[in-house]
């Protein structure tokens, strides 16, 4: 935890759940409370995944991380939107500190099924994150280079996430010998349209950032688009031909996100 204070991640997760054996559960709860207090990880936002509720820490994890303060807390295995409110019943009668966020993990076919509810559960809800690991046991999958097995439990969590406003979190790849492996995950998951991608090993986060960020190429197209269609509109016209393709107020849009989504990542990196 305190070697993360200097890694170029957007986000650190601390784990309570399954990096913990059961004997060193309070003692790990106690080390995320002390970290979380003590802080110096900004601008990176920290979220600490606790324990199920129906385990014998879970709801002191939601009581003693609540009151730590941090950016999002992350439910595991969360599979109906009774879980949400559970959590948020906890966390809101914490008097110190204003509530965190919500992180659900949909790690189970029973919470990818009912992804859309999970994520319209509670607008304190910040992210969707596909557990892969799990659920690649539970649909008792194969796990494969191209993860076609996965595809429609991936696709089902990233449209809940979109219509619910929340950011979509691809799974983890375990194998850091498999940096081939890894690269293709992470560009199938941007391809399909998340946010960014959950990461076990500071090696991995170079190319989860290359890869989710947009490119130089991507941002001079995106700044094209805007440019082409703010002329257009100044001469009365709705749509523009660029480079020989159709722009309408949908790719500009678009574009307009490329270029936000630069321009924090320029300004986070100067923090």
């Amino acid at each position: 935890m305190d070697r993360a204070r200097n890694l170029p991640a957007d986000a650190l997760i601390f784990d309570l759940e399954d990096a913990v054996a059961p004997e060193a559960k309070e003692r790990a709860r106690a080390d995320a409370v002390a970290t979380v207090r003590a802080g110096g990880h900004r601008p990176r936002e920290i979220i600490v995944r606790v324990n199920g509720p129906g385990t014998p820490w879970g709801p002191a994890d939601l009581v003693e991380i609540g009151a730590a303060g941090p950016d999002a807390v992350l439910l595991p295995k969360v599979e109906s939107a009774q879980t949400i409110h559970d959590a948020l019943g906890i966390l809101d009668a914490l008097s110190s500190r204003e509530s965190p966020t919500l992180w659900c993990m949909l790690e189970t076919p029973r919470g990818v099924l009912n992804a859309g509810v999970i994520a319209a559960a509670s607008p304190r809800i910040g992210a969707l994150v596909v557990g892969t690991s799990d659920l690649t046991k539970d649909l008792r999958a194969r796990p494969t280079r191209d993860r076609m097995p996965l595809l429609t439990s991936l696709e089902l969590c990233l449209l809940a996430a979109r219509a619910a406003g929340v950011t979509a979190l691809d799974g983890v790849h375990l194998d850091l010998d498999d940096d081939a492996g890894f690269e293709a995950a992470c560009r199938q998951a941007a391809d399909l349209g998340f946010d960014g991608k959950t990461l076990i090993h500071p090696r991995q986060i170079a190319k989860a950032n290359e890869i989710f960020a947009p490119s130089p190429a991507d941002l001079r197209w995106a700044e094209r688009v805007m440019a082409a269609h703010a002329e257009a509109v100044a001469e009365g016209r709705g749509v523009v031909l660029l480079d020989g393709r159709l722009i309408e107020n949908l790719h500009v849009e678009d574009a307009q996100r490329v270029v936000a989504l630069a321009r924090a990542i320029e300004e986070r990196s100067r923090d």
